[in-house]
């Protein structure tokens, strides 16, 4: 029997040019071609001229979960499934999570058509750090929980991305502005590829106070990380001592709390042990 694969494949964030070859070979030749949304899988194909053999089937969501034993099955009978979401990369954001883990399982093997990413392209656009960074998917939306998810970042070093949509976008931002200082740089990315793309940088309050007037389309959010705490060894002591007392081993606290706040672990260490002495 001919062993099945799943193939994930990146279509495009708007420019239909931006399909690889790959992609249109995939689509064309695809056992089952499962598709968040089958209006936009015809238009896709359509556009770039091509007339799938094989069986489709959506994959949104909502009805995920039910779709995952018709499609392993499929895959165990030896045919090639592929799995386009709506724009970008499926698992990102979107369907595909549950069926790769479901393959991962049954051991059928998954590979994947790379292309693009609204969380790349809006990183690289930024121009904010990008040696590295952290991906938060959508931003959460209920105020309160949306506030202790901003407060997780406020030491967070790393550059982070994340989805908002547009109607709670100037909202989000201006939490972000109280929650982790108006000092903070960002940018907004706004129909990445499409004919209305735009990128606004700046600080927190002016994005904010820009987003108040009413922006639409699909947004992606680059927020620059935390700067670096100044603190001294001496400032330190303290919060080693209390892990310690709390039954943790002097060496690995003083290891720790060294890495997080960037100083010497030598010099912490002998520090908590100076203060003993005095």
């Amino acid at each position: 029997m001919t062993e099945g694969r799943l193939v994930l494949a990146a279509t495009p964030l708007g420019d239909v040019r931006d399909a690889s070859p790959r992609l249109s070979e995939a689509l064309a030749t695809a056992d089952v071609i499962a598709a968040e949304d089958t209006r936009r899988l015809r238009s896709l194909t359509a556009a770039l001229a091509v007339s799938p053999v094989g069986r489709v089937v959506s994959f949104y969501e909502d009805v995920e979960t039910a779709r995952l034993p018709k499609l392993l099955e499929s895959l165990r009978a030896g045919e090639t499934v592929l799995l386009v979401t709506d724009a970008g990369m499926p698992s990102v954001s979107d369907p595909g999570f549950r069926l790769v883990a479901a393959c991962v399982e049954a051991e059928v093997p998954v590979t994947c058509l790379p292309g693009p990413s609204a969380v790349t392209t809006a990183l690289a656009l930024s121009g904010l750090p990008c040696d590295r960074f952290c991906f938060e998917g959508f931003a959460p939306r209920k105020p309160g929980e949306r506030a202790k998810w901003l407060g997780s970042l406020k030491d967070e070093p790393r550059t982070a991305v994340f989805f908002e949509s547009p109607h709670r976008l100037a909202s989000t931002l201006a939490d972000a502005a109280d929650i982790l200082g108006p000092g903070r740089r960002a940018a907004v990315c706004r129909e990445l590829t499409k004919t209305y793309e735009e990128v606004k940088r700046g600080s927190l309050p002016d994005l904010a106070a820009w987003a108040a007037d009413g922006v639409k389309g699909e947004i992606t959010v680059v927020l620059a990380g935390a700067p670096p705490r100044s603190v001294s060894v001496e400032d330190l002591v303290s919060e080693v001592s209390s892990r310690v007392s709390a039954g943790e081993r002097l060496k690995s606290a003083a290891a720790e709390v060294a890495e997080a706040a960037g100083v010497s672990k030598k010099e912490l260490y002998d520090a908590v042990l100076a203060s003993r002495k005095s």
